[in-house]
């Protein structure tokens, strides 16, 4: 990796480590710190449920509050930043090896820093993990074992069996694809996060098919420098 990455990899891991135990107490589990842009960059916390059920917005307001007092103390990025919260969803990283076991069974795409077998791109099935490996039946029939610290990129694909496996795990039960009485999986979408920006205000979010927040304005901890320049306002 280029010295860059390795500043960013290693903030992120920071960031992960300052937020990772205030989840833990809120009953939250950390899924992905991901950090985006330079000039304001964009603090992006990803978690669930600690027994892995999906969050929805009220759990990612308060998750909001809780990690934007952390790093307003501990202040791992000098300046301005905004901070967005959401669900890792259904079609989720998989960012730790309890994820490549829990998803087992289901379709991924991986991208990984260093070639393994000559690829550095890989579709497949999931065969779980263990060892620091992730396993993969790959797009074309051969199994392959990828280096979990070398994976830079590993989401999973929505499919109707994942959509079936989410449900399960959420005690939703579909009795009948034609049933319009039928309980629906929530569709929560990681690219509509609860965003808070540093300027105090709180973006819309879509979490479940509802718009919530799109005129809320909450004052945000952990907004450095927030003279040097309103951002833009996101809409969705």
């Amino acid at each position: 990796m280029d010295t860059d990455l390795l500043q960013l990899v290693g903030l992120e891991a920071r960031i992960a480590g300052m937020v990772g135990p205030t989840l833990l107490d809120m009953g939250y589990e950390l899924v992905r710190v991901s950090v985006l842009g330079r000039d304001m960059p964009t603090i992006q916390i990803m978690a669930d449920r600690t027994d892995g059920s999906l969050i929805g917005v009220a759990d990612c307001e308060a998750i909001s509050h809780a990690v934007g007092a952390v790093l307003d103390v501990d202040d791992p990025i000098p300046g301005a930043w905004n901070l967005e919260v959401s669900s890792a969803g259904i079609d989720r990283p998989l960012t730790r090896e309890k994820d490549w076991n829990r998803f087992s069974g289901h379709l991924a795409r991986v991208e990984v820093n260093i070639p393994v077998n000559g690829r550095k791109r890989f579709a497949g099935i999931v065969l779980g993990a263990g060892d620091g490996y992730g396993r993969m039946r790959a797009d074309d029939g051969s199994e392959v074992a990828l280096p979990l610290a070398e994976i830079r990129k590993a989401r999973l694909v929505l499919t109707d069996a994942l959509i079936e496996a989410s449900a399960q795990m959420m005690g939703v039960v579909h009795e009948a694809e034609d049933d319009p009485e039928a309980p629906q999986v929530p569709k929560m979408n990681p690219d509509k996060p609860i965003t808070r920006q540093a300027d105090g205000r709180a973006t819309g979010a879509k979490v479940g098919g509802a718009k919530v927040g799109g005129g809320k304005t909450a004052k945000a901890p952990g907004n450095k420098g927030s003279g040097a320049g309103k951002p833009s306002r996101k809409t969705h």
